[in-house]
């Protein structure tokens, strides 16, 4: 009999490209891949490139704050869980696996109700508002951290690291290098700021190129629209946009790397062992979970963090010769983690989870 596994999650790409990692293992374990996502959310959006059956199903949002919208968005999750209900009781999967977001609320609840195991994966430090009101149900709960474990039951936790896409381990530096225009020199620093980009971050490094060129050549993902045009010229120095295919070819190429502190971005330097400037978005802007995630990586030794608040020319250029110089220690505590085989531990999670509900 064929093995039944659906996947949710969604409402930003961070909710569904742990999933999409997870996609070729579950094959090769011979289960049937099933996606409950909104109706026409990003999830859905990236998971059409899988030939992968997609239930879209109501959601709304829950909201710490006042808005019209808190009204009729719990007659929305409502409409939602119905939708799910129907869907998993045409499915009958054996396992659910949620990576969170608003929209796995009512699948996860809706498969509670009908005794189907579910396992839900926390990214952040911090559980968010939507795996809270999922873990009471979830037979597991798959972490990123260390510290996430007194936040869990103890009888649900399990330290697994987020799974990355395996592709990005196979990247060709010298597709990198040609593309880019760089050589073997000097070594490079790759900046990301997420998926849109750092105002904050952008100009931080560009402010710092004079310094940072001597040594250093800088490949730049700078984000939708913030390209500077009078810096194309400059050698050893080239932005993009945003890059998708040769992704896995810059990191290969990088020696270090500035980056957000995202639970995905981090975790993929963490499983491809590079070491990292992490310049987290600061609590104003988000709920905080970057500024923690930050802190639990340098305190693994896996990251040097510097404050967006404290973010100077001179400090970015102190902080990236210090990085460079001290590489090999980041390295060697990145190559001691257990959080850096996510893949073969959910994988065995959800096997174990599976078989469980099978027996009975």
């Amino acid at each position: 009999m064929d093995k039944k596994i659906v996947l949710t999650g969604g409402g930003t790409a961070g909710h569904v490209t742990p999933n999409i990692a997870l996609i070729p293992r579950l094959k090769d374990l011979g289960y049937e891949i099933i996606y409950m996502g909104s109706y026409d959310g990003i999830e859905r959006k990236l998971i059409e490139d899988f030939n992968i059956p997609y239930y879209g199903i109501a959601t709304g949002k829950f909201r710490r704050y006042f808005d019209p919208k808190n009204f009729s968005d719990p007659f929305r999750v409502l409409k939602g869980m119905v939708e799910a209900k129907k869907y998993l009781k045409e499915v009958k999967p054996d396992v659910v696996f949620s990576k969170g977001g608003f929209v796995s609320v009512p699948v996860v609840r809706a498969a509670s109700s009908l005794k189907i195991p579910c396992i839900i994966h926390e990214s952040d430090m911090t559980p968010g508002l939507a795996n809270k009101l999922c873990i009471p149900v979830a037979k597991k709960v798959c972490c990123n951290f260390p510290e996430t474990f007194k936040l869990l039951p103890a009888d649900k936790a399990v330290l697994t690291g987020s799974p990355i896409r395996e592709e990005l381990l196979r990247g060709n530096k010298e597709a990198a290098y040609k593309l880019c225009g760089f050589d073997a020199s000097k070594p490079v620093i790759m900046v990301i700021g997420g998926s849109l980009g750092s105002a904050a971050i952008n100009q931080a490094v560009r402010d710092a190129l004079p310094q940072l060129l001597e040594d250093f050549q800088i490949v730049h993902l700078c984000g939708k629209e913030k390209m500077d045009n009078l810096l194309l010229t400059t050698k050893g120095y080239k932005q993009f946009e945003y890059i998708k295919s040769e992704l896995k070819d810059i990191f290969a190429m990088a020696d270090l790397v500035i980056s957000r502190a995202g639970a995905n971005a981090i975790n993929e330097l963490l499983a491809l062992k590079k070491p990292n400037l992490l310049i987290p978005l600061p609590a104003g802007s988000s709920r905080g979970d970057q500024i923690l995630n930050a802190k639990s990586f340098e305190a693994q030794g896996f990251s040097i963090i510097v404050d967006e608040d404290d973010l100077t020319t001179k400090l970015l250029v102190e902080k990236v010769q210090e990085l460079y110089f001290t590489r090999l220690t980041y390295i060697d505590a990145m190559n001691k983690s257990s959080q850096r085989n996510a893949i073969d531990t959910i994988a065995s999670v959800i096997e174990e989870v599976a078989a469980k509900s099978g027996s009975k």
